[in-house]
């Protein structure tokens, strides 16, 4: 049937790789008993494919209703309905709702390293990327006031009797409309009056919810937990001079906020954060992509296959904003030792290492992270002319450090700086106040120089790290780092990755994962037609440029 052209890519999965998705896979989520439902493989199946062609329910349902290609990679008849588009939904809610984010990729790895195409050892890589939250950006008024809203449309729902009999016209009024829906006024004041009045109705909208009177099972409403959060947060209660009870917003100058991993920026979704990487601030989730990077980029023409198989996502690990890179290194090597996926050498930018992750990704995991490490910040490693911590010679089992000009160390200290191992020290006062060459190595008025080193297996790591990353055969290694910034490209220009689909981490957790799987479909499907996908973008003008020089 597609004889001289190229098969599409739900005939190529499944005359390449079978079935996919088992139902055993999803037994646990669904009952039973009770009327037949459609096969949660192929449903999982569609929503791989939904996302490699980035459609709605609504159109995903259309496809396998309309096309062959789906059809046939469903093993459904032609004269088969479908299903109503709703069903998707409701499978992505049973698949978080019984912690079954990951399997879809678990599942596609598995038949990869099953089939050859994915091994452990070798090469990977991993950078990280912002996710913008499918939420409204609020400022800390339209905050309270839209989460008061939303408590007050939840009791209006549960027990509509209990809302009418205690709230006033009113509240109508205030909160009938999204908070988001009208402009905020451009007075200062008014906008500190305004703040204050939502603040009053959220504390009063508590204490009936609490009021012994109120049926109790109504304090148990998710938005009214979200309301009391919120207020705890944002809103200070207290008394004036006059001992009356005064309800404010909280300013960050004088009472503080919480920190930033815990704030709540919307009442529509509670795990989204503000985040911030280089000179980027946005308000949602980051996600972590690894892939392997044993092949090479091709050197022939574009029509050239090579023989390795692609580059294949391995692990995906969405957080929310707030998390640092450095807290997910440990966590990626575990998902990826679940896998059977660990890597020899794993390629990672200067965020996600530390001096304590050389050593412990090697002998734990048995993985060399390749990375920059920060440099020395040392006055004298900053001035480029001092005599910086390369320039003492650690005895190690004597515990002693030489200096330069051959003086030992006096005083060697085990100690713990900000919870971290360190080891401190000190050169005596005397031998470095008289010493010629002072002004190049401590600017002590009184004492002597003090180093502060790391345990004898980290600070060593650290010490060859920093030694190699400045050689011209370390760099050419390490730029195929570089690489990963393709896949998360692609997977922004063909899967909208960077802006979430779904509200909460666990519905975006599932969505990067089926998003993933998605990806390495599109590039098995390119490469079993024997297509290159060539991240490098040319220009018109730089095509007939290469075109008159040929």
């Amino acid at each position: 049937m597609y004889a001289g052209r190229r098969a599409p890519l739900p005939i190529a999965v499944r005359d390449e790789l079978d079935e996919l998705f088992a139902d055993a896979e999803f037994a646990e989520a669904f009952a039973d008993r009770g009327p037949e439902g459609w096969s949660p493989g192929r449903l999982m199946l569609i929503t791989v494919f939904q996302a490699a062609e980035n459609l709605t329910d609504r159109q995903a349902a259309e496809a396998v209703r309309d096309k062959i290609s789906w059809k046939y990679a469903l093993g459904l008849g032609l004269a088969d309905a479908g299903f109503d588009y709703t069903i998707l939904s409701e499978f992505r809610t049973r698949l978080v709702d019984h912690a079954m984010e990951a399997r879809v990729l678990d599942l596609l790895v598995a038949r990869l390293v099953e089939k050859g195409l994915l091994k452990s050892g070798g090469k990977q890589r991993t950078d990280s990327t912002h996710i913008i939250a499918a939420v409204r950006q609020l400022n800390q008024i339209e905050l309270v006031g839209e989460t008061v809203r939303a408590g007050v449309e939840a009791l209006a729902a549960a027990d509509p009797d209990w809302v009418s009999a205690r709230l006033d016209a009113g509240w109508q009024r205030r909160y009938g409309a999204r908070v988001d829906s009208w402009r905020m006024p451009a007075s200062k004041t008014k906008r500190a009056a305004l703040g204050g009045d939502y603040a009053r109705d959220g504390v009063a909208l508590l204490a009936a919810v609490w009021d012994a009177s109120t049926p109790s099972w109504l304090a148990h409403l998710p938005a009214v937990g979200v309301l009391q959060r919120v207020l705890i947060q944002n809103v200070v209660i207290g008394v004036d001079r006059g001992g009356r009870e005064v309800i404010r917003l909280r300013e960050a100058d004088t009472d503080g906020l919480p920190p930033g991993r815990c704030r709540i920026v919307s009442p529509y979704d509670t795990d989204a954060r503000w985040g911030g990487k280089r000179d980027l601030t946005w308000c949602g989730y980051k996600l972590h992509v690894s892939e392997s990077c044993d092949a090479e980029p091709p050197a022939g023409p574009a029509s050239q296959v090579p023989d390795t198989p692609p580059n294949l996502i391995t692990n995906v690990a969405t957080t929310d904003a707030s998390v640092p890179d450095v807290a997910m290194t440990e966590p990626i090597h575990h998902d990826l030792a679940r896998r059977g996926l660990l890597p020899d050498e794993h390629y990672v930018d200067s965020g996600y290492p530390s001096a304590d992750l050389l050593v412990s990704s090697l002998t734990d995991f048995g993985v060399r992270l390749v990375t920059p490490m920060l440099a020395d910040t040392s006055p004298q490693a900053r001035a480029g002319k001092g005599f910086d911590r390369t320039g003492f010679t650690i005895d190690w089992d004597a515990q002693t450090v030489c200096c330069p000009q051959g003086r030992t160390s006096a005083c060697w200290t085990p100690a713990v700086q900000r919870g971290t191992e360190v080891i401190v020290v000190k050169f005596a006062g005397e031998v470095c106040q008289t010493c010629p060459v002072k002004a190049k190595c401590t600017t002590a008025a009184r004492g002597g120089r003090q180093l502060t080193l790391r345990p004898r297996p980290i600070q060593q790591a650290l010490d060859t790290a920093r030694a190699e990353q400045v050689t011209t055969g370390w760099q050419r290694r390490y730029a195929r780092r570089a690489g990963v910034e393709s896949t998360i490209a692609q997977a922004t220009k063909v899967t909208d990755v960077r802006r979430a689909r779904y509200r909460g981490l666990p519905k975006t957790r599932l969505d990067h994962n089926v998003k993933a799987a998605a990806l390495n479909l599109i590039r098995l499907d390119a490469w079993w037609n024997g297509e290159i996908l060539d991240p490098r973008r040319t220009t018109h003008l730089s095509r007939l440029e290469l075109a008159l020089a040929a």
